[in-house]
């Protein structure tokens, strides 16, 4: 066997989040899973490095999978031909087979957009805000605070199933661009609770 890791960029608007569950079959992993499999005609399960919640887009996003099959050349193009429109898959890499995508990132980050126009072109990608413009410095000052934090169990949804809810925020910053009209939010840290990013970015 052999561990490759897939470079993957989806739109999450139609799916129910990356993860495989139980009460939904329409999840970014299973149809991952299913390609993968269909091409290498054998199961195949993938790992990613984060995983999305519902109607959450990933512009990068890197997951592993093992298989007894030698890629071939044309793995990249008949994998995508067989994805749908609203996932592709960038690159593909081979890894050691103790490389694990979820735990051996350093690094994650999530980025909101914020707008306060009526735009159909951001619809899907921004969250709507029709009301006088939002304050950066004043919410850099409250962002200031989670880098000093490090318990963030008040920014998870419950029954979430970790060992911890200690993360270390790195990034926690707003900027506006007025050439869009918009509100720009980035924040990373080494590993994000459940629900999290949406909370700090509500709270805010």
């Amino acid at each position: 066997m052999s561990r490759y890791v897939v470079e993957l960029s989806y739109k999450g608007t139609g799916y129910d989040g990356w993860q495989v569950q139980k009460n939904t079959s329409n999840t970014i992993q299973r149809v991952v899973n299913e390609k993968l499999s269909m091409l290498l005609q054998e199961q195949v399960t993938v790992m990613a490095s984060g995983r999305t919640d519902s109607g959450v887009h990933a512009r990068q996003n890197f997951a592993h999978f093992d298989t007894s099959k030698k890629l071939a050349a044309s793995f990249l193009r008949r994998l995508n031909f067989l994805l749908p429109v609203d996932i592709a898959v960038r690159n593909v890499f081979t890894v050691g087979d103790n490389f694990n995508a979820r735990f051996d990132a350093i690094s994650r980050t999530y980025e909101y957009l914020i707008c306060y126009n009526k735009n159909p072109f951001l619809t899907e990608f921004s969250s709507f805000y029709p009301y006088s413009e939002l304050s950066a410095e004043k919410l850099n000052e409250a962002a200031g605070y989670l880098k000093s934090q490090r318990d963030f169990a008040a920014f998870s949804k419950k029954r979430t199933h970790v060992k911890t809810t200690f993360c270390n925020i790195t990034e926690a910053h707003w900027k506006s661009d007025p050439s869009r009209n918009v509100l720009h939010f980035t924040i990373s840290a080494d590993r994000f609770l459940r629900g999290m990013v949406r909370a700090v970015v509500a709270t805010s």
